[in-house]
């Protein structure tokens, strides 16, 4: 893919990942959130950043299966779409939710499963978030570094179980997720020529790691 065109890709990209905060924006504005605006803000929100986590390891396998490495120029900027996702809904939990009454969110985070999940996900999104500058890659060295960035694989199941916990009844839509996931995780068993697995032509250049794996 030439340089040329991935500096048009990104910024539509970046454009595109702000979109659903965008239509929340405006929903929120003329009114249309429902009748109860804080369970769509929290669902919407938590939906996009499982969303973005399943987009963002979707990368590697998309890169083999279409020979094309291009493609991990853009994994960090999903990766910390996802991230951002979370704050939001995190912070609507916190503010509107709770109020940051700080001992009942401990209860809570004690007594009930699915924000269990939820939280234990966040967490591990945090030192993703954090080290996915070029410069961490190379102080914590590219071995160190991926060993880390591979905490996006418990992050996304946390979010699924988050998820599927939330709903309890009706599970088809946290299934579908968990079915995704299951599909992206079996497909980094396989042989690198499984999927097409594209390498760099000698002395070509090589690919730097990126914010998530």
């Amino acid at each position: 893919m030439p340089r040329t065109s991935r500096r048009v890709i990104k910024p539509l990209l970046f454009v595109a990942s702000l979109l659903p905060l965008a239509w929340l924006l405006v929903r929120g504005f003329s009114g249309t959130l429902g009748a109860n605006p804080l369970e769509t803000i929290t669902h919407e929100t938590g939906l996009w950043t499982l969303r973005f986590l399943l987009i963002t390891l979707a990368v590697t396998p998309a890169r083999r299966l279409l020979r094309m490495n291009a493609l991990i120029a853009y994994r960090r900027m999903l990766g910390l779409f996802a991230f951002a996702y979370g704050c939001l809904h995190l912070v609507t939990y916190l503010w509107f939710d709770q109020f940051f009454s700080w001992g009942e969110i401990v209860r809570d985070v004690a007594k009930r499963p699915f924000i269990t999940a939820g939280m234990a996900g966040f967490a591990a999104m945090v030192p993703l978030a954090f080290t996915s500058t070029a410069g961490m890659i190379r102080r914590l060295g590219g071995r160190r570094w991926r060993a880390l960035h591979r905490l996006v694989y418990f992050a996304a199941a946390a979010g699924v179980a988050h998820y599927w916990w939330l709903v309890k009844a009706d599970t088809r839509s946290p299934r579908g997720y968990a079915v995704v996931l299951a599909v992206l995780l079996l497909a980094r068993l396989l042989p690198a020529g499984a999927t097409g697995s594209a390498r760099p032509a000698a002395g070509g250049p090589r690919t730097r790691p990126s914010a998530t794996r």
